[in-house]
């Protein structure tokens, strides 16, 4: 591992983020590391903390970056920043912040904390409430089909001491390219979250969604199986996520259950943390990342993260199935492993969270950009933010 100067509007000169190079490619590996930048824990630009960078996408039109914040309006309000990523058959180059911006309301506020929203809340109707409550942002993707940001969002199921639960439904919206609210994606009917024993999992709704058939629809995962479908990945016991393809304007194409990995001995966690089209231009073949969180020798956070080709080809549509934890016959989607990040010489992975297609580079490889999240340095040093930049054959 080196060091290089890391290079960010805002930052004093001199500060470094860590350098990883790029990994030879041996003559049948598919993919191979160009390298990775760590920024800097606590890093500030334009009156903000850069951190909890859980998802990324690239505009093909300006080769642009827009990364999201998981911020809950507790640091910061929840938003998003634009970025240019250098990268090169070579390498990695420096990764440099732009702009940043908030997501706001369709009342053209921030959207507030959760204490805020408790402190102050909504009198309406549900639907209307969602809109205007607290968010958790998670994923988003630019629109290849007009200049727009579409960003997806886990919801809330909490339990409080005095006025009943918090229900909160996950959402995918859509804004303007300053972060003005312009309308959301419908929900398929069986994702909402509600009082009962039905619905997303707390903090396990739409972690990622891709656009696909060149923007003509939406595929979205949740991050593990909802409260109907069975308990979470355990050891020696994968669970099934429910993948859903839609139209923009929201009509439901098909749902099917993708196989998330059983658990392995040091992880007290597995999900889905994104997707993304394999080829935009189809519908069909995504590449789906699970990440592994758990607590190993020492009691330090360790992750495993794995990228897999999912094929939907021939998986049973599970949109009118009520329960995947008692359905028979269903077939879940195939997938293979692309790559095991432990593999490509990269060392110590974050909490790789987000990724989407990068240039292509004049060797004809396609390059894949992900990002980790360091949850504002809740994880200490050791999982910090990276972005990392992959090239497959």
């Amino acid at each position: 591992m080196i060091s290089r100067t890391f290079i960010a509007a805002g930052i004093a000169a001199g500060a470094l983020a860590a350098g990883i190079g790029p990994a030879d490619a041996a003559p049948r590996e598919r993919v191979r590391l160009l390298g990775a930048r760590t920024l800097p824990t606590g890093l500030t630009y334009q009156g903000t903390t850069v951190g909890g960078l859980s998802g990324i996408d690239r505009d093909p039109r300006t080769g642009r970056y827009a990364l999201i914040s998981d911020d809950r309006s507790q640091i910061g309000p929840s938003r998003f920043y634009t970025a240019r990523i250098d990268v090169s058959p070579s390498g990695l180059g420096p990764v440099e912040l732009t702009g940043t911006s908030p997501f706001r309301r369709p009342d053209g506020s921030p959207y507030p904390s959760m204490q805020d929203w408790q402190a102050h809340p909504c009198t309406s109707t549900r639907p209307e409430c969602d809109a205007m409550a607290p968010v958790d942002p998670e994923a988003v993707r630019v629109d290849p089909l007009a200049r727009r940001l579409w960003w997806s969002q886990e919801g809330d199921r909490i339990t409080t001491g005095d006025g009943g639960p918090v229900l909160i439904d996950p959402s995918i919206r859509r804004a303007r390219m300053d972060g003005r609210y312009d309308g959301s994606l419908p929900l398929p009917d069986n994702e909402h979250i509600t009082a009962g024993d039905k619905g997303p999992r707390q903090n396990r709704g739409f972690e990622g969604f891709t656009f696909a058939a060149s923007g003509a629809l939406v595929t979205s995962i949740l991050e593990a199986p909802m409260l109907q479908d069975g308990p979470e990945p355990s050891p020696g016991k994968g669970a099934p996520a429910r993948l859903t393809v839609q139209t923009r304007g929201g009509r439901v194409l098909g749902q099917y259950a993708y196989p998330i990995d059983p658990l392995s001995a040091a992880a007290g966690a597995n999900g889905v943390s994104d997707i993304l089209a394999a080829d935009p231009s189809g519908a069909d073949r995504y590449l789906v990342l699970e990440r592994q969180v758990g607590v190993s020798e020492g009691q330090k956070l360790s992750t495993d993260v794995r990228i897999y080709e999912a094929d939907l080809r021939g998986a049973t549509d599970v949109s009118s199935v009520d329960s995947l934890a008692d359905a028979a016959r269903v077939r879940p989607v195939r997938k293979k492993l692309l790559v095991d990040l432990s593999d490509t010489g990269l060392g110590k992975a974050g909490v790789v969270e987000g990724m989407t297609w990068g240039p292509r580079l004049p060797t004809g490889e396609r390059t894949l950009i992900l990002v980790a999240d360091d949850n504002f340095g809740a994880f200490g040093p050791d999982l910090p933010t990276q972005v990392i930049a992959l090239a497959l054959r």
